[in-house]
């Protein structure tokens, strides 16, 4: 029967994007050691399904049936094994009753010896028959492993023993001795609030805001207390998603060590995790977390939990007695417990610190000191000195005319210096998030392109003025024009390109404030212009008619502007301190995140 297209398509998008791998197919040899599941999260301790057997005693060649059978599941995992030695490979080999539901796997060297799903689709009761082998140990116990849904499984659910006649039976009896205990641990909640007392005395803590109270509904928190060869670790933010930290040897994603706590259907899951450039964490089948506490309240979500400082039968936990960059994330997670990226750029530290080392209180930025200038130096640009720039050269002509400095006129001579401190400002920003990225950054949509389009106009605007016609000559007129329309596209494109930019992760000014005040901006540089235009206009309006020969005498445009000189003066000097304040509120934001 062919399958439906989308359907197909659907699922292969959705297995491509999942955070960790798993087998919807059944094909589970990797775990034929483990019996875990590669789903990321840590196995259910109390199972709900049984298996079942209709002999207690058999003989090489016996035909056992086996059943396992429960509320509805979508994956599982049956072996049989030496009772006395569980960690031992699976023993004896199985033939299928329905081999719609069921497969046969080949675990070891032993064809056949393990039974598995054939698709996600809900099953209560699958059945197979198991096969002693020549060599059969004297107590054979049916192990499974079930999965309900993804993240929701039991390990190595203990099934009956069966032995060979005139055997006495396995001592100690064998009950639960499932590896879900080795992999899993057991989890309590927290009843004792965090604390900062101790921060920089007896523990390492970062907090963001700094100094923070971690029992605020705003505070993010992380501390590290060195308990003899051990780290108690406490982690608690706002988030009813996940909060995650990670043990970096710079300050990208990549070849991390990460610890995750995730809001999973109101139970906080917590866990270690390896991640790997920018994909999705790869979290541990086994666990070498102890202690773990959790919290989830008014949607403050808090974990603690201990580790040992050194590792080494962990592949990826990296020695707690070194030093590194500390990355502090939160975001979404489904009801599942699936996490999503970051919504913001992590909480990172400014340098490489030794958590086990001297205790220290430090902070953390979530936006790089790179794109911090970035931002910063393109303010001062396009909030200050171009617009104090414009303003002079469009209306401050007829004021200054007769000022001059340096040989020229000084309504020129300032347009000039603004000018082309912008052109500065805005190349040497420009360059920063290229050094930071090593290149072109593929996450900020437009941004960038926009940016180009920017510094572009910014050079080839003053390169078109060191070419301009003299005062009187025919093409002066047009040159007007073209330095008017490139200057205007300039500085529109730059407004759209700082309104894409504050929202961008590496640069996330809060919201809505950011926008809300560069609106504000656009309308009091409007504003300002709209007034000088209307009080310009005033000006020349006003004539002076001498009645001879009834000739009518239009007063010169400079006359008339002079007139205005004092109420320009006034303007622009409360126009420079309005930038000048939207250019502070600015950069301390900036200065914030």
């Amino acid at each position: 029967m062919e399958l439906p297209c989308f359907p197909v398509a659907v699922w292969m998008f959705v297995s491509f994007c999942a955070s960790v791998g798993g087998y919807p197919n059944g094909r589970v040899r990797e775990a034929c050691s483990s019996m875990v599941p590669c789903h990321g999260s840590s196995p259910q301790l109390l199972p709900e399904h049984t298996i079942t057997v209709n002999v207690t005693e058999f003989k090489p060649g016996d035909n056992i049936e086996v059943n396992l059978s429960g509320p509805d599941f979508e994956g599982f995992f049956v072996q049989a094994r030496d009772a006395e030695h569980l960690d031992s490979p699976a023993v004896g080999s199985f033939v299928l009753i329905d081999r719609r539901h069921s497969q046969l796997l080949t675990c070891g060297r032993t064809k056949n010896s393990a039974v598995s799903h054939t698709s996600k689709a809900k099953k209560k009761y699958v059945k197979v028959y198991w096969i002693a082998p020549r060599d059969a140990p004297k107590h054979v116990q049916f192990l499974a492993t079930v999965v309900k849904k993804y993240r929701t499984f039991w390990v190595k659910i203990p099934g009956p023993v069966v032995s060979q006649p005139d055997v006495l039976s396995p001592t100690p009896p064998l009950h639960a001795t499932s590896e879900a205990m080795s992999t899993s641990y057991p989890v309590s909640y927290i009843s004792k609030p965090f604390s900062a007392s101790g921060c920089g005395s007896t523990k390492f803590c970062i907090r963001n805001p700094s100094n923070c109270d971690p029992g605020s509904a705003s505070c993010f928190f992380l501390s590290f207390q060195q308990e003899e060869s051990s780290v108690f670790i406490e982690m608690s933010g706002p988030s009813e998603g996940y909060l995650a930290f990670a043990l970096s040897h710079d300050q990208w994603m990549g070849g991390d060590d990460a610890y995750l706590c995730v809001n999973e259907d109101h139970r906080v899951r917590v866990s270690a995790a390896h991640l790997t450039e920018r994909s999705h964490p790869l979290l541990d089948s086994e666990n070498a977390l102890e202690h773990v506490s959790w919290k989830l309240v008014d949607g403050v979500l808090q974990c603690s939990f201990r580790r040992s400082i050194r590792l080494p039968a962990y592949k990826g936990r990296f020695n707690l007695d070194s030093s590194y960059y500390i990355f502090l994330a939160d975001g979404e997670a489904s009801e599942g417990g699936l996490i999503y990226k970051h919504g913001r750029q992590p909480l990172v530290t400014e340098g490489l610190y030794n958590v086990t080392g001297l205790p220290q209180d430090i902070g953390g930025s979530r936006s790089p000191r790179l794109i911090k200038a970035h931002g910063a130096l393109m303010f001062v640009a396009w909030i200050t000195t171009v617009s104090i720039g414009v303003i002079v050269a469009r209306f401050f002509k007829p004021v200054w005319s007769h000022s001059f400095l340096f040989g020229k006129e000084l309504w020129f001579q300032v347009h000039r210096v603004l000018m082309l401190t912008t052109v500065m400002l805005t190349s040497i920003s420009f360059v920063l998030p290229f050094v930071y990225r090593g290149g072109w950054s593929q996450q900020a949509g437009f941004h960038p392109y926009l940016g180009c389009a920017v510094m572009a106009l910014t050079i080839f605007q003053p390169l078109m003025a060191g070419f301009r016609p003299s005062r009187h000559a025919p093409r002066r007129q047009l040159f007007n024009w073209f330095h008017w329309s490139t200057g205007t596209t300039a500085r529109i494109l730059a407004v759209v390109t700082m309104f894409l930019g504050m929202d961008l992760p590496a640069l996330d000014l809060p919201d809505p404030w950011d926008t809300y005040t560069m609106i504000c901006f656009v309308a009091w540089h409007v504003g300002t212009d709209v007034l000088l235009e209307i009080h310009s206009y005033c000006l020349v309006r006003k004539v002076e008619v001498v009645e001879d020969d009834r000739v009518q005498i239009l007063q010169s445009l400079t006359s008339a502007e002079a007139e205005g000189r004092l109420f320009k003066q006034i303007v622009l000097t409360i126009y420079i301190c309005g930038n000048i304040v939207f250019l502070i509120a600015f950069l301390l934001a900036i200065n914030q995140v």
